[in-house]
């Protein structure tokens, strides 16, 4: 039962920060027993770096999908132009699918 300092995002994430305190359960000099509390919860009003990496992907795929959009509305001969950008969205979905799994997957997670 060490205790450590943790940062709260505005997403709501949180991460362990600095080493507080030791318990007195461990005697080794320099160790810490494993398990870890919470000392002090430092606000943050950013979010953490998963959420703004998603965030970032989704604005992406939004310029994406408005190009192809005025492309088709434009009556445009890029076809080429047009296969990769429905390819890039198909694949910043698929980013965007897995960084929302590893979020999940953290949230769900004891630290």
């Amino acid at each position: 039962m060490c205790f450590y300092n943790q940062k709260r995002f505005a997403c709501g994430d949180w991460s362990w920060t600095n080493f507080a305190h030791r318990c007195h359960y461990e005697y080794r000099t320099g160790e810490t027993c494993g398990m870890k509390l919470v000392n002090v919860t430092d606000y943050e009003n950013t979010q953490c770096r998963l959420c703004e990496k998603i965030e970032t992907k989704f604005r992406r795929r939004d310029a994406e999908v408005e190009r192809l959009n005025r492309w088709r509305r434009e009556g445009g001969t890029l076809v080429a132009s047009m296969d990769r950008s429905q390819r890039l969205i198909m694949e910043l979905d698929r980013e965007i699918g897995k960084l929302q799994i590893e979020r999940e997957d953290k949230r769900s997670a004891l630290g």
